[in-house]
């Protein structure tokens, strides 16, 4: 059994859950409310001291943090991790893309516009041109495959990718605008199990 201390707006968090229900690992969700600063008590600091979720408290008492980590490290040895070397590493370069040129810009738009209530005019501008960038870079991808990282399967860059692309019109971005990306979304949603967020208008 695992304990995941995880906040469930946090796209990050949802990445920890999917792969947990995906391999059917015993576990074990704990709700921590980075809104109220739940991330900041020192229970919390003792499991994480960078007072980030998700993290992931094990059986021995170890506990792991970041996403990628963590969905890496549960993940081990399961069909979500290409055997091929190669193809593994082109899962992690686009799940290194995704921490370092797509989570800090549809994540945070998102969180700026949705839970901190600023209008477009008090978010920097930035954010939508690199964010849209950033998909449209997914959408040359998946014109030619319908995983992100090429191979034949569902792998865990899906999975870290999904999390906040499922959720960008939450940040004013419009998918119908980058069809290929809506339409991975769907299939990745089917794979998972996850409920349907946005009608898919082209194939």
């Amino acid at each position: 059994m695992i304990r995941i201390f995880g906040d469930s707006i946090s796209g990050n968090c949802l990445k920890v859950k999917w792969v947990a229900t995906q391999l059917s690992l015993p576990h074990e969700w704990i709700e921590i409310d980075i809104l109220k600063g739940e991330s900041r008590t020192d229970e919390f600091l003792a499991l994480n001291p960078f007072g980030q979720v998700p993290v992931v408290q094990f059986d021995n008492g170890r506990s792991l943090a970041q996403s990628n980590a963590i969905i890496l490290h549960l993940a081990e040895g399961s069909d979500l991790i290409p055997a091929d070397a190669f193809e593994r590493a082109k899962m992690f370069e686009w799940m290194f893309w995704e921490q370092y040129s797509h989570e800090p810009t549809i994540a945070v738009r998102r969180f700026q516009k949705l839970y901190l209530k600023k209008s477009d005019d008090e978010i920097d501008a930035d954010l939508m041109a690199k964010g849209r960038r950033a998909l449209g870079r997914m959408e040359m991808a998946l014109i030619s495959s319908d995983w992100i990282a090429g191979g034949e399967a569902l792998t865990l860059a899906d999975i870290s990718l999904l999390a906040y692309t499922r959720l960008a019109h939450e940040g004013g971005f419009d998918l119908n605008e980058f069809p290929a990306v809506q339409a991975w979304v769907a299939r990745c949603e089917l794979e998972l199990g996850l409920p349907h967020l946005h009608e898919v208008t082209h194939v």
